[in-house]
């Protein structure tokens, strides 16, 4: 393995510098901005699954099985998010970041929208949950597309030595998401009774969002295609015929740059099974052992706002140590953690469960979570690179990610309330994610678009 270049020379960082500080920053906040947006409306399908679309759209007379449903259905998004990325990434290697974020976006807020308004089970019968699921297949769709360029608006942008930091910024987009939408559930469930709550009060998060993505279309307007991509374009317009010749941008990957596809998905086991552990399946797990539906949402809500500075400080180290490092350590912890995790939930304690979730979630998950996109987005050639961080993302995430509450619900309800079936099954993501990287070389600090 090539040794780490933490500290290049001037000349190398040089390629990647040619832009200003300003357009540096307004592509940084465009692609916070819109992730935030992005997994607001992703992550509010999630928390009502939990707590509310089992009641709503998949009655059943056995508790559990009406919570297995409402969870699949969440699933299901994940299974499409792989052809939304093998679509959307072809558009945005081929014809720019920018164009295809637009686009991503606005099928986002239009279906989350639509299941504000969607009837329920009673209303319709069993067209509600299919109505539901295909609004849920095109949320999954539009952001199998949206994270490899939001990705690529902020890394391609960043300067060599900032490219840790510039990655983890854009992350923190899916905890601010996340707790825009348990904030606004938490808010609701105050505000109005159960009754009232599920009879109208859980669409108005749903419907809200055509603000946020009004707001995230004019910020992201603003910002000018990327350097990264301007310049595979600047190629192929001085050699067209050359252009003409490549294989489509998916072949391309699949035929010569397997390997860090292979290596991306696997990487992609912790953190995907460990975010919705934390984020979506502790809440209907604190909800089961008595907690109110506010006290578990108000949990994985504080523990999301402090895992902003937490992931920004870890994507700013891995600048100085490399990624590999940072996020050989968080894998490491999550694999030891697993298991003391569920004992804290289980002591009755609201800030014990508290404390517990700040440790999985704020401090150990935000190790891996902030280098991810950055450590893909180094790993591939300019112009495959959204097609490839697109791949190797979107898959993992579709064989993890997403099955990862049904699993441990399915799990604990199999093995009598025991929590061991699933914190082995952290650890084996964890044992899986190991050794993928280390099969990877650590690019941190060397030219992007070497």
């Amino acid at each position: 393995m090539a040794a780490t270049q933490l500290n290049p020379t001037a000349a190398e960082q040089a390629p990647e510098t040619s832009v200003s500080d300003a357009d540096r920053r307004r592509a940084l906040f465009g692609s916070a901005v819109g992730s935030t947006i992005e997994w607001y409306d992703y992550f509010l399908y999630g928390t009502m699954s939990s707590i509310v679309f089992a009641k709503l759209f998949f009655p059943s007379s056995d508790p559990v099985t009406s919570q297995l449903l409402a969870l699949a259905s969440f699933a299901l998004a994940f299974l499409i998010r792989p052809i939304g990325g093998i679509v959307f990434a072809h558009v945005g290697d081929r014809v720019g970041r920018k164009k295809t974020l637009v686009i991503t976006l606005s099928i986002m807020g239009l279906s989350t929208v639509a299941i504000g308004f969607t009837p329920t089970y009673e209303q319709i019968g069993v067209w509600a949950p299919i109505m539901l699921t295909v609004l849920r297949l095109l949320q999954g769709l539009a952001l199998g597309g949206e994270w490899g360029g939001g990705v690529l608006l902020a890394v391609e942008y960043s300067p060599a030595n900032k490219r840790g930091f510039f990655g983890a910024v854009r992350q923190t987009g899916a905890l601010f998401g996340l707790a825009l939408g348990n904030l606004a559930t938490s808010g609701l469930s105050t505000v109005f009774s159960e009754e009232a709550f599920l009879s109208y009060g859980w669409r108005i998060p749903f419907v809200l969002s055509i603000v946020l993505v009004l707001i995230g279309m004019w910020i992201r307007n603003k910002v000018e295609e990327t350097p990264s991509f301007r310049k595979v374009a600047a190629e192929a317009k001085a050699n067209p015929k050359a252009a003409a010749g490549k294989k489509l941008p998916l072949t391309e990957t699949l035929t010569q740059h397997w390997r860090p596809v292979l290596i991306a998905i696997g990487a992609k086991f912790v953190e995907t099974s460990t975010f919705f552990l934390f984020a979506t399946f502790t809440i209907s797990y604190l909800v089961g052992l008595g907690y109110k539906r506010v006290e578990a949402l108000n949990v994985v809500l504080i523990a999301a706002l402090i895992a902003v500075p937490v992931m920004l400080y870890f994507g700013a180290l891995s600048d100085r140590i490399g990624r590999k490092k940072v996020f050989v350590m968080g894998t490491i912890a999550i694999a030891i953690y697993a298991g003391p995790y569920f004992w804290l939930l289980n002591q009755g304690s609201a800030m014990v469960s508290t404390i517990a979730v700040v440790i999985g979630f704020s401090i150990i998950w935000s190790t891996y979570g902030s280098v991810l996109g950055t450590f893909f987005a180094e790993s591939f050639p300019p112009n495959v690179r959204y097609t490839g961080i697109s791949l190797g993302y979107q898959v993992g995430a579709a064989l993890v990610g997403g099955p990862m509450p049904l699993i441990a619900t399915a799990l604990v309800a199999r093995y009598d309330g025991s929590y061991v079936p699933v914190a082995i099954f952290i650890v084996l993501c964890a044992l899986v994610s190991l050794i993928a990287i280390s099969f990877t070389k650590d690019r941190t600090g060397q030219p992007l678009d070497s």
